[in-house]
């Protein structure tokens, strides 16, 4: 049997608390825990992990990202492939091409690019120096630098803290994952593994 991830994102805990603290000051302590209880969040099935067939011709050993449809394969084999749920970039933002793995890191920091200041300066302000990798941190568990003609092209596949963004075009580009899902990959795939997002 399939385990079903699930995840408990900031907003939810710090909302919970809120939540919790009315219904105690209403039931009394006791009785509001007993009737409190945090729903982590549960990713839908469309996006979970799944091992699938494919046509035949993917190259062995490659990642295809089809970004349309929020779905990342990792090819196993001539006609086999693991799926993954991914967040895309919003429209205009997103990388297409083909690209190779060539930086891998766990729990990366992270900085938000010039351009991302520029355009939403209330939320990337404050992170202009940089933000030490960990659980909050918008690059998640791991991440694998995109290359192009031996230059980083500032994309990305890596985690995020934010499992619901899964299934929709809300980033700044990069392909996202939810933690268990990057970490996996992330074991499989080597240095220089092709990328190809569609």
């Amino acid at each position: 049997m399939t385990r079903t991830p699930t995840f408990m994102t900031r907003r939810s805990l710090l909302g919970g608390g809120a939540a919790f603290a009315a219904l105690s000051a209403f039931l009394g302590r006791e009785a509001a825990a007993a009737t409190a209880a945090v729903q982590p969040y549960v990713l839908p099935e469309q996006w979970r992990r799944a091992d699938v067939k494919i046509q035949g011709g993917y190259e062995v050993g490659a990642i295809y990202v089809f970004s349309d449809y929020f779905f990342l394969y990792y090819v196993t084999g001539p006609e086999t492939a693991i799926r993954y749920g991914v967040g895309v970039g919003e429209e205009g933002r997103q990388f297409k091409g083909t690209a190779t793995i060539q930086r891998k890191v766990e729990w990366p920091s992270w900085t938000p690019t010039a351009n991302m200041i520029r355009r939403r300066p209330d939320l990337y302000l404050e992170h202009a120096a940089g933000m030490p990798g960990g659980p909050n941190n918008p690059l998640g568990a791991r991440a694998m630098y995109l290359y192009r003609g031996g230059r980083d092209t500032m994309y990305r596949i890596h985690g995020t803290p934010a499992p619901q963004s899964v299934g929709q075009a809300i980033s700044n580009g990069c392909i996202r994952m939810v933690n268990p899902h990057v970490e996996e990959l992330y074991e499989m795939v080597p240095i220089g593994t092709r990328v190809h997002v569609a």
